[in-house]
């Protein structure tokens, strides 16, 4: 099933699909939702499986409202709204995260459980500029088509990955889930940026600890790195924490057999 919904001058595009406890899975920065059907393919055998575009990408255009956290938490409620779920099980992944951590503090009746996938409940985290973010961010903005996408894949996957690949064919394969090409960073994802630049809910995250929570970093991830997790983890009250020795960023593509393992126990065992 697919949906548009107008809200706050942008049409939400959504889809929805399997049966089950209702899932919505928050995408990061420059994904469309479909970015999510490494999991949604699974996972929809066993849940009602939502995506969306963020306003700003993939059907969901214009973007119209400022690109802010409590911005896309509403966007993320009104999408609940649309398919009539009073309270649903949430999946974030950097952005996405951060998005899922507003939305249980605004309206925690309706979430059932928090998945934080490779984020932090400080979106600066992600803005900091190390020395190697700042090359290959160079690198993605100059040089060839493939230097650009080689870049790119560098920033979202580990280096014992990349050298089993056949980096052409990988970056190919992922266009589908991205929703544009790897070397071509979409307009709306500098907004996404600064968004993520003005977000710190980490004397918060406390107050979150009737809901179940799993949160989980990836040990080769340079956006936010483990220790993000590992301070989330602290600050959420009864909060499971997971890491995934040989994935990047990217983990949800790169090892989404793990990552569906980890959502269906959580899920399953939050309902329990």
């Amino acid at each position: 099933m697919t949906g548009t919904i107008e809200t706050q001058g942008c049409p939400l595009a959504y889809k929805a699909e399997g049966t089950g406890e209702a899932t919505v899975f928050i995408q990061g920065v420059g994904l469309h939702g479909d970015g999510w059907l490494p999991q949604t393919q699974t996972l929809s055998s066993h849940f009602r499986c939502v995506t969306f575009d963020n306003r700003g990408m993939g059907k969901s255009q214009p973007a119209s409202a400022d690109i802010t956290i409590a911005q896309l938490a509403e966007d993320t409620l009104a999408v609940l709204d649309a398919q009539g779920i009073d309270a649903a099980h949430l999946v974030g992944h950097s952005l996405g995260g951060c998005v899922a951590l507003q939305t249980a503090l605004v309206a925690p009746h309706r979430v059932k459980s928090l998945s934080l996938l490779c984020t932090s409940a400080c979106g600066a985290d992600a803005t900091r500029l190390s020395a190697q973010m700042i090359w290959l961010g160079l690198k993605t903005r100059v040089g060839t088509s493939r230097m650009r996408s080689n870049a790119f894949l560098e920033i979202i996957m580990p280096p014992p990955y990349l050298a089993s690949q056949d980096r052409e064919a990988l970056a190919g394969s992922l266009e589908p889930l991205f929703g544009h090409a790897l070397c071509e960073a979409p307009p709306i994802a500098m907004r996404q940026l600064n968004a993520l630049r003005h977000f710190d809910v980490t004397s918060r995250v406390g107050e979150m600890g009737s809901i179940p929570t799993l949160v989980v970093s990836a040990v080769f991830d340079i956006i936010f790195p483990t220790s993000c997790g590992k301070a989330l983890k602290n600050g959420v009250p009864g909060a499971r924490y997971v890491e995934i020795p040989d994935a990047g960023h990217g983990v949800t593509i790169q090892r989404a057999e793990a990552i569906n393992q980890l959502l269906l126990e959580h899920i399953n065992t939050a309902c329990a």
